[in-house]
């Protein structure tokens, strides 16, 4: 008989996708999906997207492997004791009852939901740059800004499964409108949307964050400003998070992370202002080890590490 297998669900703002995950945190070669979400789809659509992306996976599954489980890891916030999600950056999706659908189309097998910045936690404390870090706080800078705590070695206790989640914190210097009602949300600053929508408004041209990474290779000035905005508002909201749970290691992954190597480099730097705590300046904030894989491998957790949920 092959070896167990979770089915793995990443659901966010640009794109959903699926995969079998075995329990050593490894993609079934073959088995991963991608459909487009977005904020113009409608919820037929979205729901689509999402069946596409499971069944697919699930032809790859062999014959003679146990699917233990499905992880599911969404877009936030999430309402654990209902099932549903309501991404803030979909809106044809509010209180939507995902896990529930999820298991329509799998029928019979367990389906485990969590938010998206927890799973990402998850996957770098398991086999990721967080490894050996019983406190960590796992980072994804995207289409928004998402996050989940591993602390004592374990998710953070959370009533309805949004805690981590430092998108909403508001950061210090910063007044931009955040469609979560606050204003300086580290999520309406340093999201790759609204870092490039920052630059366009200093006569920026390029329209993603792809053009933003191609002009500040090129030492374009408004893209090196743009990334540094965005570089140090991250910073203090880590710093902010480090203050008030003491926090051995931040991990950051996520389209947006890889726009410049400079983004880390300023995020260390508004840490290391805080000249007057070094419990505060000994966080360690790295990249993603495991690239844009870290959400399948997170949700894959869900279902292969259970006691690491609490």
């Amino acid at each position: 008989m092959s070896e167990p297998l979770a089915l793995a669900v990443d659901f966010g703002g640009t794109k959903v996708e699926a995969a079998l995950v075995d329990g050593r945190g490894e993609l079934v070669v073959g088995s991963r999906n991608r459909r487009p979400t977005g904020a113009g789809a409608s919820s037929s659509e979205l729901d689509a997207s999402v069946r596409d992306v499971v069944s697919a996976a699930l032809v790859a599954r062999p014959a003679d492997a146990p699917l233990l489980g499905v992880g599911v890891g969404a877009a936030g916030p999430v309402d654990l004791d209902h099932g549903t999600v309501s991404p803030l950056n979909v809106p044809a999706w509010r209180g939507h009852p995902l896990a529930e659908r999820i298991a329509e189309i799998v029928g019979g097998v367990p389906v485990t939901l969590r938010i998206d910045g927890l799973c990402i936690a998850l996957a770098e404390y398991w086999v990721g740059a967080g490894a050996g870090s019983a406190n960590m706080l796992g980072m994804v800078v995207s289409t928004g800004v998402g996050g989940g705590l591993v602390l004592g070695g374990r998710a953070v206790p959370s009533p309805t499964g949004n805690a981590g989640h430092i998108g909403h914190v508001e950061v210090g210097g910063f007044d931009d409108p955040c469609a979560c009602g606050g204003s300086g949300c580290l999520e309406a600053v340093a999201s790759g949307p609204r870092t490039v929508a920052w630059a366009r408004t200093q006569g920026f041209t390029g329209e993603t964050g792809e053009d933003l990474a191609l002009a500040h290779a090129a030492g374009d000035p408004i893209a090196l400003a743009a990334v540094e905005r965005a570089g140090t508002a991250i910073g203090r909201a880590v710093a902010s998070s480090a203050n008030l749970v003491d926090l051995d290691l931040v991990a950051i992954g996520g389209g947006f992370s890889r726009v410049a190597p400079a983004l880390f480099d300023h995020a260390r730097a508004a840490v290391a202002q805080r000249t007057a705590f070094p419990f505060v300046k000994r966080v360690a904030i790295v990249p993603s080890a495991l690239s844009d894989e870290g959400p399948l491998i997170g949700a894959a957790a869900l279902v292969h590490r259970p006691e690491l949920l609490v």
